[in-house]
This record gives structure tokens, sequence and C-alpha cells, in this order.
């Protein structure tokens, strides 16, 4: 697991590659895909976060979202002053806030 640091690029440089990853699912606990993330421009960041939080945590738990967070480092501060422009960020303060852990599938190109 690494150690956030307070720079959003610097953790990103710790993350595994997501070389031959297309998407990320994240699915609820009936299974069904409640969100999809491109590995597109402008979302590769989220993609190469939760990737990390699935192969670290196997779920987005509580712990996994409230790590993820502080991966994220300045953007969270962001996604918390602006909610809903940052919704892969949202979606995780839920999670540390009590809401229903979800799971991720990575979709290999």
């Amino acid at each position: 697991m690494i150690k956030p640091t307070s720079s959003f690029k610097d953790n990103l440089a710790l993350l595994p590659a997501i070389d031959g990853v297309a998407a990320i699912e994240v699915l609820d606990a009936s299974g069904a895909v409640v969100d999809t993330i491109p590995n597109q421009p402008g979302k590769k960041g989220s993609v190469a976060v939760y990737q990390y939080l699935h192969q670290t945590f196997g779920s987005l738990n509580a712990d996994a979202a409230t790590h993820g967070m502080a991966v994220f480092a300045e953007h969270t501060a962001d996604a918390e002053a602006r909610p809903g422009a940052h919704p892969n960020i949202d979606r995780l303060m839920v999670i540390a806030n009590g809401g229903a852990p979800l799971t991720v599938r990575i979709i290999a190109e």
C-alpha cells in the first residue's frame, strides 16, 4: 500500500500502470454496473486509483474509500467544495461516510 502525499500527480507516479486497461466498471452488491470509467484523457487518474484500490483492498469499502480520497489528494478538497465536479471522488466520499460498498471490474483492452 502506498503512503499518499499531498500531491495527486506524485501519488499517480506511485500507482501501478494502467496499460492494457480499457475501462473500470463499478458494480453494486447485486452485480449491476453503476458506472463505467473509460481509460481516456481526463479519466486516466481515476482509472489508476480505482484499479489500485481494487488490487489493494479487493472492494470499495470504507477503508478503501478513505485511502482513495487521500490518494486523490488536493482533488478531494475540490470535490468537497464542488459536489458533482468529481463524481469518482464523490462516490468514495459516500462510501467513506457509510454508503454501501461497491466492487470494481477491470475491463482489458
